[in-house]
């Protein structure tokens, strides 16, 4: 559920909330963040168990319990999400759209955090509408819903009429979101420390500061009205694309008002029918209207899930919730051309340039490695992509063989560690890049059989190409390979380069896996005194009548003990 929709269908499930769920304010309870932690064990050790008893029972048994326990985990999560309320909500609804790195059980069990986000009380909006307009909500709404048409983890949605019998939409943020967001984040970045410390993946401080940027961004409700704005100034002359407009005198940083639009979501198939409306040609100008935004405008709407596409009876796309607005960077708009001229040329210093340029690889890594790994993939990419033309439409990729190219890495010495310190995925990217998955899966929805290389291609070639000659790139590529097939064999001319670069280096390996060994059993030592002094000092606790606080104690000896688990499984020195 789009915590910043302005406009939908009427919610049918609003009335089926559980009544259990309470609506104290996230942060109030003392054992909140414990919640979390136990649940998030509790999930990894149903995986760990059930992997345990495949090495005994086999695959099989395995296969036939897994959905099980996906679903037994979903309920687990939703709950605890459900109870936790405040970023773990945006966490649940985020799983429930990564269809590609979600297990389908495990993500059908989260889908209703889209719908059925519970509401706060209406008391609660009443005083801060009262607190941000400076009046009574009277003075300004001739009639206010009390029941919100849509809720969720930052705020909630009123429908209403102006003094003038304008319909609007009236979002709201709940009263103590900073509070809240401050304390998530400060999990968060908890989280993701143990994490690192555990699993050495680099770049996890730089997507916490992203989380953070873009918390900032929809807790600024002015913000998203500029945004709203911007974009629909884009498309004044395509009537097919509306978006609702914002009620300036009655927005704040907390409040957002705007004019209410009516229409189904564009992933209701059934409703669709209804309007007669052209699936094929509804997400052909779903497509155009992205690739307009991405690739001519440069602004575009960065949370594109079917919650906030709506159709109207007319059959015009209908955009919400405009509180993930994003822009491709200079340096980004910049290295696409650049990298693709790389590819075309076989040129991995160019690789290199572009790659850094858009911000994929680190200013602090080491280029040996860099140039490594992108060798690899380079040569991997030139013998399984057919280019049948230099027309990015006739290119056609087999993408079953990019897990088994990622395997090879490891003969190569190069591991988890090796690629995150190298190389990270820039914002720019992330955004971009989730914003494509998600237009797709709409699309796949209206039209199965569409082709969207046809209907981006112009715009993309416009976008990379600018003024230059796609087909003078190729001449001259072609002309570059000539030269050097006379003149100097590919193998020996990277041999001199490295050589004049003073890369040339040799390389004893097998000397550090004592010194892991030593790690490891180390850290998994340390797991065991946590839990021993956790478990002695709540059962010290419980038997003095101090209950209330054994829990915390006991909390990190059980915490302690499954991280103890997970190091003896996976925490061994690997063979090389």
């Amino acid at each position: 559920m789009s915590q910043t929709a302005l406009a939908r269908v009427p919610a049918k499930k609003a009335a089926s909330v559980p009544p259990k769920l309470n609506f104290r304010a996230p942060g109030i309870d003392s054992f909140r963040f414990i919640r979390a932690y136990a649940t998030t064990f509790l999930v990894i050790g149903s995986y760990v168990w059930i992997g345990l008893r495949a090495r005994v029972f086999g695959q099989d048994y395995r296969a036939a319990r897994i959905a099980a326990i996906h679903k037994r985990n979903a309920v687990r999560v939703e709950k605890t999400i459900l109870r936790l309320q405040g970023l773990f909500i945006k966490v649940g609804q985020l799983l429930s759209i990564l269809a590609n790195f979600v297990p389908q059980d495990f993500r059908e069990g989260l889908e209703g955090l889209q719908d059925q986000v519970p509401p706060r009380p209406y008391a609660e909006i009443e005083k801060t509408l009262r607190e941000e307009l400076g009046r009574k909500v009277d003075d300004f709404f001739v009639d206010f819903d009390h029941t919100p048409i849509a809720s969720a983890s930052l705020g909630q949605v009123h429908e209403a009429k102006l003094v003038d019998g304008t319909r609007v939409a009236v979002k709201i943020q709940h009263h103590d979101i900073d509070r809240i967001v401050r304390l998530d984040l400060r999990t968060i970045r908890q989280l993701m420390r143990i994490v690192q410390w555990f699993v050495p993946i680099q770049g996890l401080d730089a997507y916490y500061h992203q989380i953070k940027d873009l918390l900032r961004q929809e807790l600024d409700f002015e913000l998203e009205a500029d945004n709203i704005e911007t974009i629909a100034k884009n498309f004044e002359g395509d009537p097919r694309v509306r978006f609702p407009v914002p009620v300036r005198e009655l927005s704040t940083k907390k409040v957002l008002t705007a004019t209410f639009v009516e229409g189904k979501k564009i992933g209701d198939v059934a409703g669709l029918e209804e309007l007669k409306v052209d699936r094929k040609d509804l997400a052909n100008r779903l497509v155009r209207a992205f690739c307009q935004m991405i690739f001519k405008d440069g602004v575009y709407h960065a949370d594109p899930h079917p919650g906030n596409l709506l159709v109207d009876p007319e059959g015009n796309i209908v955009l919400l919730d405009f509180g993930a607005v994003a822009t491709l960077s200079t340096s980004m708009r910049e290295g696409i051309p650049e990298f693709l001229e790389g590819v075309i040329r076989r040129d991995t210093d160019r690789l290199m340039k572009a790659l850094r340029k858009m911000g994929f690889i680190s200013r602090t890594s080491d280029t040996g490695m860099s140039e490594k790994i992108i060798d690899y993939f380079h040569q991997k990419f030139q013998e399984e992509v057919k280019i049948e033309s230099f027309n990015l439409k006739d290119i056609k990729i087999d993408p079953q063989r990019g897990f088994e190219n990622l395997l090879d890495l490891r003969k190569m010495n190069v591991g988890l560690k090796e690629l995150s310190t190298t190389f990270h995925v820039p914002r720019d990217w992330v955004l971009l890049e989730r914003t494509i998955l998600l237009v797709y899966g709409c699309c796949s929805i209206l039209d199965p059989e569409l082709n969207p290389m046809g209907i981006i291609q112009p715009y993309l070639q416009e976008f990379v190409l600018g003024n230059r000659d796609f087909t003078q790139i190729a001449i001259d590529t072609v002309r570059e390979m000539a030269v050097d097939a006379i003149t100097l064999p590919e193998d020996l001319k990277k041999f001199l380069t490295r050589a004049v670069r003073g890369e040339l280096e040799m390389k004893v390996t097998g000397v550090q896996e004592g010194a892991r060994t030593i790690y490891t059993v180390g850290r998994q030592l340390m797991y065991t005194a946590v839990a021993i002094a956790g478990g002695a000092g709540a059962l010290s606790l419980h038997y003095h009548g101090e209950d209330h606080l054994a829990r915390w104690p006991f909390g990190f000896a059980v915490g302690a003990a499954c991280l103890l688990v997970l190091s003896s499984l996976f925490g061994r020195p690997r063979r090389r």
